[in-house]
């Protein structure tokens, strides 16, 4: 796969599958725009190590060329500050990755909407659905001055599950659905001017932060199976990452406009791998091992 004359905005890429996007855009040749709320002068609430400087720099050890900005996505005047950089110095933007979200530190699960702390609800919902909107109204214009831009909607599970699942929290359930639809929604516009839109989910990510909720490191992850077994069937940031890049060079990817798409079932379609060389397909997993209450055991599935 190559993407070297392509231009990227991978917006969320701090950490977890934004990250893992923003450097395999990267070892693809890309030339990739990360944003983010925390930077080396600049935390975000979140208080976490990682910065939008460290991916960038990321993103040109693989092989492309990574330019950090610090942006809040629901500060519209900000991200239209973006996108007039990105035609100041590029000149075009072919892959939009949308990736906000923010929600980790607001989400109370198993709780029913009134009990609920609805401050942190709204917030969740401005922040995990307002913020795509903003970033899509100001960077799609952009995108659709040339043919074949492509708009991936980042989101966690598929149409098919998330239409037979409660996501645990109203809040949440609302924010992962919406994006998905949003997805369709936009991918009605970009068809007429020849781009297209998806929308696309990791299976259980080994993101930085599951990895500290697990108190493992990439290396030990697997002694986080004897807390929860099915953690067995986890993928790295990357694998969602090889999935945008393997989209971004089909030259056929219109055959997806409007589809809820999964790092595992694109796996299946381009041959990409994970960093350890499984496959895994969490979401065929949950519905065929999970959800039957089966032993895990992800044989068959990576």
């Amino acid at each position: 796969m190559t993407l070297r004359d392509r231009v990227a905005l991978v917006a969320g890429a701090t950490r977890g599958a934004g990250r893992g996007i923003a450097v395999e855009l990267g070892a693809a040749g890309a030339t990739v725009y990360v944003t983010g709320r925390t930077t080396r002068d600049t935390p975000s609430d979140y208080a976490r190590p990682e910065t939008i400087e460290e991916t960038a720099a990321l993103v040109t050890a693989a092989g492309g060329t990574g330019i950090a900005q610090r942006v809040d996505h629901l500060d519209s005047e900000a991200v239209a500050a973006l996108v007039a950089r990105i035609r100041a110095e590029q000149g075009r933007l072919d892959i939009l990755v949308n990736d906000i979200w923010g929600g980790e530190l607001l989400m109370e699960w198993n709780k029913s909407v009134w009990e609920h702390d609805l401050s942190r609800g709204l917030t969740l919902l401005h922040r995990a659905v307002d913020t795509h909107l903003i970033t899509a109204h100001h960077a799609l214009k952009l995108m659709v001055e040339r043919p074949g831009g492509l708009l991936v909607e980042m989101t966690d599970g598929t149409d098919a599950y998330n239409r037979t699942h409660y996501r645990l929290s109203p809040f949440y359930d609302l924010a992962k659905v919406s994006v998905t639809r949003m997805a369709w929604a936009h991918a009605r516009d970009l068809e007429k001017h020849g781009g297209t839109a998806v929308s696309l989910t990791p299976g259980w990510l080994r993101s930085e932060m599951m990895l500290d909720a697990f108190k493992v490191t990439e290396a030990t992850w697997r002694e986080a199976t004897a807390q929860q077994p099915h953690f067995v069937i986890s993928e790295t940031p990357r694998f969602v990452g090889r999935a945008v890049a393997a989209l971004a060079a089909d030259p056929e990817r219109d055959r997806w406009i409007g589809q809820s798409l999964s790092s595992g079932g694109l796996a299946q379609v381009y041959g990409f791998d994970d960093l350890d060389g499984s496959r895994p397909d969490c979401w065929r997993y949950l519905d065929e091992v999970v959800d039957p209450g089966l032993p895990a055991d992800a044989t068959g599935y990576r």
